[in-house]
């Protein structure tokens, strides 16, 4: 029987993702007719990694806001999902920072350091920002991160 209306014999079979839990749903072809059509109206990936920033607030300014060096708009960015040129970073930075946080859950880069670079700076910067990753993990009670966050600390700190 379909999960969704209770009437019908299920013909399609779904697996989703939520919350990072496996859902399984069995649904009849017009229920999945009603799902497909919700699919469909989902925003496409532009739209949500310009809506990522939730500065939706400040619409105003960011029409105006432009690179100095490319000339391109942050509605430009927005809708292309690129920047222009070097420069834009430092011309959208305000923008910029709160999406590098929710995509990548930090703005602090922690991969291979460019020569002449201070390796010893970026270590501790990273060591500072898993022992920050500790305490919030202790306090939202995930031991099991928590733990795995201390030993990779104490590894860190042997070396």
């Amino acid at each position: 029987m379909c999960d969704i209306c209770h009437k019908n014999n299920a013909t399609v079979h779904l697996t989703e993702i939520i919350d990072d839990k496996v859902v399984e749903m069995h649904i009849c072809q017009k229920c999945a007719q009603s799902k497909t059509e919700e699919l469909n109206s989902q925003p496409n990936i532009v739209d949500f990694l310009g809506g990522l920033t939730g500065l939706s607030k400040t619409e105003g300014n960011e029409k105006t806001l432009k690179c100095s060096a490319c000339g391109l708009s942050y509605a430009e960015f927005k809708s292309k999902g690129r920047l222009g040129c070097e420069q834009c970073y430092l011309t959208f930075k305000q923008q910029l920072l709160p999406l590098l946080k929710k995509i990548h859950g930090s703005c602090t880069h922690y991969g291979k350091t460019p020569i002449g670079q201070n390796k010893l700076n970026s270590g501790q910067e990273y060591l500072k920002d898993l022992q920050a990753q500790l305490k919030r993990a202790i306090e939202l009670e995930e031991y099991e991160d928590a733990a795995k966050l201390r030993d990779k600390i104490k590894t860190i700190k042997e070396v």
